[in-house]
Protein backbone atom coordinates (compact mmCIF):
# COMPACT_ATOMS: atom_id res chain seq x y z
CA UNK A 1 0.00 0.00 0.00
CA UNK A 2 1.46 3.81 -0.88
CA UNK A 3 2.19 5.27 2.46
CA UNK A 4 0.37 8.26 1.60
CA UNK A 5 -2.90 6.23 1.60
CA UNK A 6 -1.61 4.51 4.77
CA UNK A 7 -1.18 7.47 6.55
CA UNK A 8 -4.92 8.84 5.76
CA UNK A 9 -6.86 5.72 6.13
CA UNK A 10 -4.61 4.44 9.70
CA UNK A 11 -4.08 7.94 11.01
CA UNK A 12 -6.65 10.16 9.21
CA UNK A 13 -3.62 12.67 7.98
CA UNK A 14 -3.36 14.16 4.62
CA UNK A 15 0.19 14.95 4.65
CA UNK A 16 3.58 13.64 5.96
CA UNK A 17 5.23 16.42 8.79
CA UNK A 18 9.22 17.24 8.32
CA UNK A 19 10.82 14.12 8.77
CA UNK A 20 8.61 11.39 8.98
CA UNK A 21 8.40 9.84 5.61
CA UNK A 22 12.13 9.92 5.33
CA UNK A 23 12.40 8.32 9.10
CA UNK A 24 10.01 5.33 7.57
CA UNK A 25 11.26 4.53 4.33
CA UNK A 26 14.71 4.25 6.22
CA UNK A 27 13.00 2.03 8.34
CA UNK A 28 11.62 0.25 5.17
CA UNK A 29 15.55 -0.64 3.81
CA UNK A 30 15.57 -2.45 7.00
CA UNK A 31 18.70 0.98 8.13
CA UNK A 32 19.19 1.12 11.94
CA UNK A 33 18.06 5.40 12.13
CA UNK A 34 18.59 7.87 14.79
CA UNK A 35 16.08 10.80 14.04
CA UNK A 36 15.98 14.26 16.19
CA UNK A 37 12.49 15.24 15.79
CA UNK A 38 11.35 18.59 17.83
CA UNK A 39 8.73 18.32 20.16
CA UNK A 40 4.82 17.83 18.62
CA UNK A 41 6.13 16.88 15.31
CA UNK A 42 4.60 13.37 15.51
CA UNK A 43 7.92 11.24 16.55
CA UNK A 44 5.64 7.95 17.34
CA UNK A 45 4.18 8.03 14.03
CA UNK A 46 7.12 6.67 12.68
CA UNK A 47 7.51 3.42 14.16
CA UNK A 48 3.22 3.38 14.08
CA UNK A 49 2.56 3.28 10.95
CA UNK A 50 5.55 0.84 9.77
CA UNK A 51 3.70 -1.58 12.10
CA UNK A 52 1.20 -2.03 9.98
CA UNK A 53 3.42 -2.55 7.29
CA UNK A 54 6.22 -4.80 8.99
CA UNK A 55 5.21 -8.65 9.45
CA UNK A 56 6.33 -8.82 12.89
CA UNK A 57 5.96 -7.10 16.49
CA UNK A 58 7.55 -3.60 17.18
CA UNK A 59 9.00 -3.54 20.87
CA UNK A 60 9.25 0.16 22.40
CA UNK A 61 11.85 1.16 25.31
CA UNK A 62 9.99 3.98 26.79
CA UNK A 63 11.47 5.53 30.16
CA UNK A 64 8.39 6.25 32.10
CA UNK A 65 5.25 4.00 33.04
CA UNK A 66 2.98 7.20 32.43
CA UNK A 67 4.48 7.64 28.95
CA UNK A 68 3.99 4.60 28.23
CA UNK A 69 0.38 4.45 28.99
CA UNK A 70 -0.53 7.55 27.77
CA UNK A 71 0.67 5.93 23.89
CA UNK A 72 -0.69 2.87 24.38
CA UNK A 73 -4.29 4.36 25.22
CA UNK A 74 -3.89 6.68 21.95
CA UNK A 75 -3.65 3.83 19.89
CA UNK A 76 -6.26 2.13 21.35
CA UNK A 77 -8.41 5.51 20.98
CA UNK A 78 -7.41 5.24 17.24
CA UNK A 79 -9.13 2.00 17.48
CA UNK A 80 -6.01 -0.43 17.59
CA UNK A 81 -6.37 -3.39 20.49
CA UNK A 82 -3.24 -5.18 19.73
CA UNK A 83 -1.02 -2.20 21.85
CA UNK A 84 0.27 -3.18 25.42
CA UNK A 85 2.58 -1.43 28.10
CA UNK A 86 4.12 -4.25 30.33
CA UNK A 87 4.95 -2.36 33.63
CA UNK A 88 4.13 -2.43 37.20
CA UNK A 89 0.62 -0.85 37.03
CA UNK A 90 0.08 -4.60 35.85
CA UNK A 91 -1.46 -6.85 38.90
CA UNK A 92 0.13 -10.49 38.86
CA UNK A 93 -2.96 -11.87 37.00
CA UNK A 94 -3.23 -9.47 34.59
CA UNK A 95 0.83 -9.46 33.19
CA UNK A 96 0.08 -13.36 33.13
CA UNK A 97 -2.73 -13.11 31.27
CA UNK A 98 -0.65 -10.89 28.71
CA UNK A 99 2.29 -12.85 28.54
CA UNK A 100 0.19 -15.86 27.76
CA UNK A 101 -0.55 -14.24 24.80
CA UNK A 102 2.07 -11.85 23.85
CA UNK A 103 2.37 -12.88 20.27
CA UNK A 104 -0.91 -11.19 19.65
CA UNK A 105 0.08 -7.57 20.62
CA UNK A 106 1.42 -5.62 17.02
CA UNK A 107 3.27 -2.79 19.68
CA UNK A 108 4.78 -4.16 22.88
CA UNK A 109 5.70 -0.95 25.14
CA UNK A 110 8.43 -1.78 27.64
CA UNK A 111 11.06 0.18 30.57
CA UNK A 112 14.28 -1.05 29.72
CA UNK A 113 14.50 -2.20 33.75
CA UNK A 114 12.11 -5.03 32.74
CA UNK A 115 14.27 -6.03 29.41
CA UNK A 116 16.98 -7.06 32.16
CA UNK A 117 14.29 -10.21 33.26
CA UNK A 118 14.97 -13.49 31.55
CA UNK A 119 11.92 -14.88 31.95
CA UNK A 120 10.83 -11.49 29.56
CA UNK A 121 13.46 -12.23 27.30
CA UNK A 122 12.58 -15.49 27.07
CA UNK A 123 9.26 -14.74 25.43
CA UNK A 124 10.50 -11.85 23.37
CA UNK A 125 12.77 -14.61 21.85
CA UNK A 126 9.74 -16.60 20.90
CA UNK A 127 8.03 -13.39 18.70
CA UNK A 128 9.30 -12.06 15.38
CA UNK A 129 10.74 -8.65 16.72
CA UNK A 130 10.65 -6.16 13.29
CA UNK A 131 11.93 -3.25 15.12
CA UNK A 132 13.60 -2.26 17.91
CA UNK A 133 12.81 1.50 18.79
CA UNK A 134 14.27 3.13 21.75
CA UNK A 135 11.81 6.32 22.36
CA UNK A 136 13.19 9.59 24.25
CA UNK A 137 16.41 8.15 22.88
CA UNK A 138 18.78 10.93 25.20
CA UNK A 139 17.60 9.60 28.41
CA UNK A 140 20.77 6.61 27.44
CA UNK A 141 22.79 10.24 27.58
CA UNK A 142 20.91 11.37 30.30
CA UNK A 143 20.62 8.70 32.40
CA UNK A 144 22.19 5.77 31.48
CA UNK A 145 25.48 6.12 32.56
CA UNK A 146 24.39 6.77 36.52
CA UNK A 147 20.36 5.79 37.90
CA UNK A 148 19.53 3.84 35.11
CA UNK A 149 22.48 1.71 33.83
CA UNK A 150 19.76 -1.07 31.86
CA UNK A 151 20.37 1.51 29.62
CA UNK A 152 23.67 0.59 28.71
CA UNK A 153 22.66 -3.13 28.10
CA UNK A 154 19.78 -2.26 25.25
CA UNK A 155 22.55 -3.25 22.62
CA UNK A 156 23.03 -6.30 23.94
CA UNK A 157 19.00 -7.05 24.44
CA UNK A 158 18.74 -6.32 20.99
CA UNK A 159 21.13 -9.17 20.07
CA UNK A 160 19.43 -11.43 22.38
CA UNK A 161 16.36 -10.98 19.73
CA UNK A 162 17.66 -11.16 16.63
CA UNK A 163 19.31 -7.46 15.78
CA UNK A 164 16.57 -6.13 14.47
CA UNK A 165 16.57 -2.93 13.22
CA UNK A 166 16.90 -0.10 15.74
CA UNK A 167 14.96 3.50 15.46
CA UNK A 168 16.50 5.77 18.46
CA UNK A 169 14.05 8.91 18.29
CA UNK A 170 14.54 11.86 20.79
CA UNK A 171 13.97 15.64 20.64
CA UNK A 172 16.83 17.07 22.07
CA UNK A 173 20.30 15.83 21.58
CA UNK A 174 23.68 17.87 20.84
CA UNK A 175 26.47 16.12 18.56
CA UNK A 176 27.52 15.16 20.98
CA UNK A 177 24.90 13.10 22.79
CA UNK A 178 23.66 11.70 19.71
CA UNK A 179 27.21 9.92 19.42
CA UNK A 180 26.69 8.97 22.87
CA UNK A 181 23.41 7.22 21.62
CA UNK A 182 24.84 5.93 18.65
CA UNK A 183 27.27 4.52 20.62
CA UNK A 184 25.44 2.83 23.48
CA UNK A 185 22.89 1.19 21.49
CA UNK A 186 25.75 -0.10 18.83
CA UNK A 187 24.52 1.77 15.63
CA UNK A 188 27.30 3.70 14.98
CA UNK A 189 26.53 3.34 11.12
CA UNK A 190 23.13 4.48 11.73
CA UNK A 191 21.83 6.95 9.18
CA UNK A 192 20.69 10.32 11.00
CA UNK A 193 17.86 12.47 10.52
CA UNK A 194 18.13 15.50 12.44
CA UNK A 195 15.77 18.54 12.33
CA UNK A 196 15.94 21.97 14.18
CA UNK A 197 15.63 22.00 18.01
CA UNK A 198 13.74 25.97 17.41
CA UNK A 199 10.41 26.36 17.66
CA UNK A 200 10.09 29.69 16.91
CA UNK A 201 6.23 30.20 18.58
CA UNK A 202 7.73 29.79 22.26
CA UNK A 203 9.10 33.27 23.44
CA UNK A 204 12.22 32.82 25.63
CA UNK A 205 12.52 34.61 28.58
CA UNK A 206 15.04 34.40 31.64
CA UNK A 207 14.91 36.54 34.84
CA UNK A 208 17.12 37.49 37.27
CA UNK A 209 16.07 38.63 40.89
CA UNK A 210 18.44 39.10 43.97
CA UNK A 211 16.42 36.94 46.10
CA UNK A 212 14.93 33.51 46.47
CA UNK A 213 11.99 34.74 47.70
CA UNK A 214 11.26 36.99 44.77
CA UNK A 215 11.26 34.33 42.34
CA UNK A 216 8.49 33.03 44.59
CA UNK A 217 6.89 36.25 44.22
CA UNK A 218 7.20 36.26 40.47
CA UNK A 219 6.07 32.70 40.46
CA UNK A 220 2.52 33.81 41.90
CA UNK A 221 2.53 37.10 40.34
CA UNK A 222 2.94 34.50 36.84
CA UNK A 223 0.66 32.03 37.36
CA UNK A 224 -2.19 34.58 38.02
CA UNK A 225 -1.68 36.42 34.85
CA UNK A 226 -0.52 34.06 32.26
CA UNK A 227 -3.26 32.45 30.15
CA UNK A 228 -3.05 28.39 30.82
CA UNK A 229 -2.70 25.63 30.78
CA UNK A 230 0.99 25.77 32.33
CA UNK A 231 3.82 24.00 33.91
CA UNK A 232 5.84 25.20 36.64
CA UNK A 233 9.21 23.05 37.21
CA UNK A 234 10.96 22.78 40.36
CA UNK A 235 13.86 20.60 41.10
CA UNK A 236 12.75 18.73 44.17
CA UNK A 237 9.77 16.48 45.13
CA UNK A 238 9.55 19.12 48.69
CA UNK A 239 9.50 22.09 45.93
CA UNK A 240 6.86 21.09 44.07
CA UNK A 241 4.27 20.43 46.84
CA UNK A 242 5.20 24.46 48.44
CA UNK A 243 4.40 25.68 45.05
CA UNK A 244 1.49 24.32 44.57
CA UNK A 245 0.16 25.16 48.38
CA UNK A 246 1.38 28.57 47.95
CA UNK A 247 -0.77 28.53 44.45
CA UNK A 248 -3.87 26.96 46.02
CA UNK A 249 -3.37 29.16 49.19
CA UNK A 250 -3.87 32.65 46.68
CA UNK A 251 -6.53 31.44 44.78
CA UNK A 252 -5.60 28.85 42.51
CA UNK A 253 -7.81 25.82 43.10
CA UNK A 254 -7.41 24.06 39.73
CA UNK A 255 -3.28 23.23 40.92
CA UNK A 256 -1.56 20.00 41.67
CA UNK A 257 1.77 18.77 42.55
CA UNK A 258 3.78 15.45 40.38
CA UNK A 259 6.55 13.89 41.35
CA UNK A 260 8.29 10.81 41.35
CA UNK A 261 7.29 10.14 45.09
CA UNK A 262 3.86 9.59 44.43
CA UNK A 263 2.24 6.45 44.23
CA UNK A 264 1.35 5.22 40.42
CA UNK A 265 -1.80 5.45 40.47
CA UNK A 266 -1.90 9.36 41.84
CA UNK A 267 0.75 9.78 38.87
CA UNK A 268 -1.60 8.64 36.77
CA UNK A 269 -4.86 10.06 37.82
CA UNK A 270 -2.99 13.87 37.81
CA UNK A 271 -1.55 13.44 34.36
CA UNK A 272 -5.11 12.50 33.04
CA UNK A 273 -6.63 15.52 34.76
CA UNK A 274 -4.12 17.93 33.38
CA UNK A 275 -4.28 16.38 29.64
CA UNK A 276 -8.46 16.86 30.18
CA UNK A 277 -8.24 20.54 30.97
CA UNK A 278 -9.10 19.23 35.11
CA UNK A 279 -6.06 21.21 36.00
CA UNK A 280 -4.87 24.81 34.72
CA UNK A 281 -1.69 24.00 36.69
CA UNK A 282 1.14 21.48 37.42
CA UNK A 283 3.98 21.95 39.97
CA UNK A 284 6.10 18.95 39.07
CA UNK A 285 9.68 17.91 38.57
CA UNK A 286 11.05 16.42 35.67
CA UNK A 287 9.39 13.44 36.17
CA UNK A 288 6.30 14.64 34.31
CA UNK A 289 5.91 15.88 30.59
CA UNK A 290 7.92 13.68 28.57
CA UNK A 291 6.15 12.19 25.89
CA UNK A 292 2.87 14.47 27.11
CA UNK A 293 0.24 14.96 24.18
CA UNK A 294 -1.01 17.80 24.94
CA UNK A 295 -1.18 20.56 22.41
CA UNK A 296 -2.61 23.92 24.51
CA UNK A 297 0.03 24.13 27.20
CA UNK A 298 0.78 28.00 26.85
CA UNK A 299 3.31 28.62 29.31
CA UNK A 300 6.44 26.12 31.42
CA UNK A 301 8.29 28.29 33.84
CA UNK A 302 11.18 26.95 35.74
CA UNK A 303 11.42 27.96 39.15
CA UNK A 304 15.09 26.21 39.50
CA UNK A 305 17.60 25.92 37.48
CA UNK A 306 18.14 23.04 35.16
CA UNK A 307 20.95 21.06 34.97
CA UNK A 308 21.79 21.34 31.32
CA UNK A 309 20.30 23.02 28.56
CA UNK A 310 19.21 19.75 26.45
CA UNK A 311 16.97 19.22 29.67
CA UNK A 312 15.80 22.97 29.11
CA UNK A 313 15.06 22.47 25.49
CA UNK A 314 13.22 19.43 25.81
CA UNK A 315 10.80 20.52 28.95
CA UNK A 316 9.79 23.87 27.15
CA UNK A 317 8.79 21.56 24.26
CA UNK A 318 6.18 20.46 26.46
CA UNK A 319 4.67 24.54 25.57
CA UNK A 320 2.77 25.29 22.32
CA UNK A 321 2.32 22.13 20.39
CA UNK A 322 -0.61 23.55 18.81
CA UNK A 323 1.77 26.03 17.14
CA UNK A 324 -0.18 28.92 18.84
CA UNK A 325 2.44 30.89 20.69
CA UNK A 326 3.51 30.49 23.91
CA UNK A 327 5.86 30.92 26.46
CA UNK A 328 8.86 29.84 28.30
CA UNK A 329 10.54 31.93 31.84
CA UNK A 330 13.39 30.54 33.76
CA UNK A 331 13.83 32.43 37.01
CA UNK A 332 17.62 32.59 38.31
CA UNK A 333 18.99 33.80 41.71
CA UNK A 334 22.23 33.90 43.08
CA UNK A 335 23.39 30.56 44.19
CA UNK A 336 20.67 28.69 42.76
CA UNK A 337 23.64 26.53 40.57
CA UNK A 338 24.39 24.85 44.24
CA UNK A 339 21.41 22.57 43.80
CA UNK A 340 22.30 21.13 40.59
CA UNK A 341 25.62 21.11 41.73
CA UNK A 342 24.62 19.20 44.78
CA UNK A 343 23.12 16.76 43.00
CA UNK A 344 25.73 15.90 40.88
CA UNK A 345 28.21 15.34 43.74
CA UNK A 346 24.94 13.16 45.33
CA UNK A 347 25.00 10.74 41.91
CA UNK A 348 28.29 8.85 42.68
CA UNK A 349 29.64 7.50 45.32
CA UNK A 350 32.89 8.60 47.02
CA UNK A 351 36.44 7.36 46.68
CA UNK A 352 36.01 5.73 50.24
CA UNK A 353 32.90 3.92 49.61
CA UNK A 354 34.73 2.67 46.14
CA UNK A 355 37.60 1.53 48.03
CA UNK A 356 35.63 -0.26 51.04
CA UNK A 357 33.59 -1.95 48.23
CA UNK A 358 36.62 -2.79 46.08
CA UNK A 359 38.44 -4.79 49.32
CA UNK A 360 35.42 -7.26 49.85
CA UNK A 361 35.65 -10.75 48.65
CA UNK A 362 33.15 -10.84 45.51
CA UNK A 363 30.16 -12.58 47.12
CA UNK A 364 26.65 -13.34 45.58
CA UNK A 365 24.70 -10.64 43.68
CA UNK A 366 22.15 -10.38 46.88
CA UNK A 367 24.43 -9.92 49.09
CA UNK A 368 26.06 -7.16 47.76
CA UNK A 369 23.27 -5.43 47.08
CA UNK A 370 22.94 -5.77 50.91
CA UNK A 371 25.85 -4.70 51.76
CA UNK A 372 25.34 -1.12 49.03
CA UNK A 373 21.89 -0.42 50.68
CA UNK A 374 23.96 -0.36 54.07
CA UNK A 375 25.89 2.10 53.08
CA UNK A 376 25.14 5.81 53.04
CA UNK A 377 24.76 6.77 49.26
CA UNK A 378 21.60 7.28 47.62
CA UNK A 379 19.68 5.14 44.86
CA UNK A 380 21.85 6.73 41.85
CA UNK A 381 24.93 6.10 43.30
CA UNK A 382 24.25 2.67 44.41
CA UNK A 383 23.27 1.58 40.65
CA UNK A 384 25.74 3.08 39.36
CA UNK A 385 28.98 1.28 41.43
CA UNK A 386 27.06 -1.94 40.45
CA UNK A 387 26.98 -1.44 37.00
CA UNK A 388 30.66 -0.74 37.22
CA UNK A 389 31.92 -3.54 39.36
CA UNK A 390 29.48 -6.18 36.87
CA UNK A 391 31.25 -4.28 33.87
CA UNK A 392 34.49 -4.79 35.48
CA UNK A 393 33.58 -8.71 35.73
CA UNK A 394 33.40 -8.57 39.84
CA UNK A 395 30.80 -10.90 40.13
CA UNK A 396 32.71 -13.79 38.67
CA UNK A 397 35.46 -13.29 40.38
CA UNK A 398 35.26 -16.23 42.63
CA UNK A 399 35.65 -14.58 45.77
CA UNK A 400 38.39 -12.35 45.16
CA UNK A 401 38.47 -8.44 45.63
CA UNK A 402 37.98 -6.58 42.61
CA UNK A 403 41.53 -5.55 41.02
CA UNK A 404 43.57 -2.21 42.11
CA UNK A 405 43.53 -1.22 38.28
CA UNK A 406 39.46 -1.48 37.92
CA UNK A 407 39.27 0.41 40.79
CA UNK A 408 41.43 3.00 39.52
CA UNK A 409 39.00 2.52 36.48
CA UNK A 410 35.88 3.16 38.17
CA UNK A 411 37.49 6.29 40.32
CA UNK A 412 38.51 8.16 37.00
CA UNK A 413 35.05 7.29 35.38
CA UNK A 414 33.68 8.88 38.26
CA UNK A 415 35.84 11.82 38.19
CA UNK A 416 34.77 11.96 34.41
CA UNK A 417 31.76 12.10 34.66
CA UNK A 418 31.26 14.87 37.26
CA UNK A 419 33.75 17.45 34.92
CA UNK A 420 31.18 16.45 32.47
CA UNK A 421 28.41 17.35 34.14
CA UNK A 422 29.56 20.41 35.57
CA UNK A 423 30.72 21.57 31.94
CA UNK A 424 27.05 21.17 31.05
CA UNK A 425 25.78 23.12 34.51
CA UNK A 426 28.13 25.89 33.83
CA UNK A 427 26.71 25.82 29.90
CA UNK A 428 23.42 26.41 31.34
CA UNK A 429 24.26 29.25 33.75
CA UNK A 430 25.87 31.03 31.16
CA UNK A 431 22.91 30.84 28.95
CA UNK A 432 20.75 32.25 31.61
CA UNK A 433 22.92 34.79 32.40
CA UNK A 434 24.53 36.05 29.22
CA UNK A 435 23.50 39.20 27.31
CA UNK A 436 22.95 37.31 23.64
CA UNK A 437 20.14 36.08 22.06
CA UNK A 438 18.89 33.19 23.93
CA UNK A 439 16.90 31.67 20.85
CA UNK A 440 20.55 31.84 18.68
CA UNK A 441 22.56 30.71 21.26
CA UNK A 442 20.61 27.36 21.73
CA UNK A 443 21.08 27.31 17.85
CA UNK A 444 24.67 27.46 18.72
CA UNK A 445 24.53 24.52 21.18
CA UNK A 446 22.71 22.17 18.92
CA UNK A 447 25.17 23.00 16.14
CA UNK A 448 22.42 24.70 14.11
CA UNK A 449 21.98 28.30 12.32
CA UNK A 450 18.66 29.48 14.13
CA UNK A 451 18.40 32.94 14.53
CA UNK A 452 16.65 35.80 16.51
CA UNK A 453 12.90 36.30 15.34
CA UNK A 454 11.50 39.61 15.02
CA UNK A 455 9.16 39.35 17.21
CA UNK A 456 8.47 37.85 20.89
CA UNK A 457 11.73 35.93 20.41
CA UNK A 458 13.84 36.18 23.63
CA UNK A 459 14.16 38.55 26.83
CA UNK A 460 17.54 39.26 25.27
CA UNK A 461 15.25 40.69 21.76
CA UNK A 462 12.07 41.81 20.98
CA UNK A 463 9.24 40.48 23.55
CA UNK A 464 5.50 41.50 24.77
CA UNK A 465 5.33 39.63 27.80
CA UNK A 466 1.74 41.33 27.97
CA UNK A 467 0.59 39.34 24.86
CA UNK A 468 0.50 36.35 27.05
CA UNK A 469 -1.50 37.78 29.67
CA UNK A 470 -5.11 35.68 30.16
CA UNK A 471 -7.88 38.57 28.37
CA UNK A 472 -9.01 39.73 31.62
CA UNK A 473 -5.23 40.59 33.10
CA UNK A 474 -4.40 41.97 29.39
CA UNK A 475 -7.99 44.60 29.73
CA UNK A 476 -6.88 45.51 33.00
CA UNK A 477 -3.61 46.17 32.50
CA UNK A 478 -4.51 48.17 29.38
CA UNK A 479 -7.47 50.11 30.78
CA UNK A 480 -5.02 51.59 33.55
CA UNK A 481 -3.94 54.90 33.54
CA UNK A 482 0.09 53.96 32.72
CA UNK A 483 2.82 55.77 34.96
CA UNK A 484 6.07 55.77 33.47
CA UNK A 485 7.76 53.77 35.77
CA UNK A 486 4.56 51.62 35.25
CA UNK A 487 5.74 51.26 31.68
CA UNK A 488 9.28 51.09 32.27
CA UNK A 489 8.36 47.98 34.66
CA UNK A 490 6.46 46.67 31.57
CA UNK A 491 9.22 46.66 28.76
CA UNK A 492 11.16 45.04 31.17
CA UNK A 493 9.21 42.23 32.61
CA UNK A 494 7.79 43.63 35.49
CA UNK A 495 4.99 44.09 35.47
CA UNK A 496 3.62 44.68 39.32
CA UNK A 497 5.36 44.78 42.33
CA UNK A 498 2.33 44.04 44.45
CA UNK A 499 2.27 40.79 44.79
CA UNK A 500 5.54 40.93 47.02
CA UNK A 501 2.19 41.58 50.39
CA UNK A 502 0.77 38.37 48.79
CA UNK A 503 3.79 35.88 49.85
CA UNK A 504 4.74 37.51 53.01
CA UNK A 505 6.63 40.49 54.02
CA UNK A 506 10.29 41.83 53.09
CA UNK A 507 12.08 44.15 53.86
CA UNK A 508 11.24 47.69 51.97
CA UNK A 509 15.02 48.23 51.81
CA UNK A 510 15.88 49.12 48.23
CA UNK A 511 18.37 46.38 48.59
CA UNK A 512 15.38 44.41 48.57
CA UNK A 513 13.56 45.38 45.51
CA UNK A 514 12.81 42.11 43.21
CA UNK A 515 15.46 42.47 40.72
CA UNK A 516 13.39 41.11 37.57
CA UNK A 517 14.62 42.86 34.76
CA UNK A 518 15.05 40.27 31.47
CA UNK A 519 18.89 39.47 30.57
Amino acid sequence: MELQTLLYERFGYREFRAGQREVIEDIFCKNDVLAMMPTGTGKSLCYQLPGYVLSGAVLIVSPLLSLMEDQVEQLKRSGEKRAVALNSFMDFQEKRRVMKRLSYYKFIYVSPEILQNDYMIRELKKLSISLFVVDEAHCISQWGHEFRTSYLKLSSIRSQLGQPPCLALTATATPEVRKDICDKLGIPTCTEHVYSVDRPNIALVTEQHQVHIDKLNRVLELASSLEGPGIIYASTRSWTEQLSEMLRQHGKNRVAAYHGGLENEDRLLIQKQFLNDELDVICCTNAFGMGINKPNIRYVIHFHLPSNIESYVQEIGRAGRDGRQSLAVLLYSSGDADLPEMFIDHEYPNEAQVIHCASLPANDLQGFMEMLDRMEMGESARRFLFYQFEKEGYFSNEGYPLPKDARERILSKIQQRKAHKRKKLSEMVEWTKGDFCKRKKIGDIFCETSQSIEWNCCSFCKLDLGLFYRKEEKERFFDEPVSWQKELRYIFNQESDDVHEKVGSISADPANERQGASN
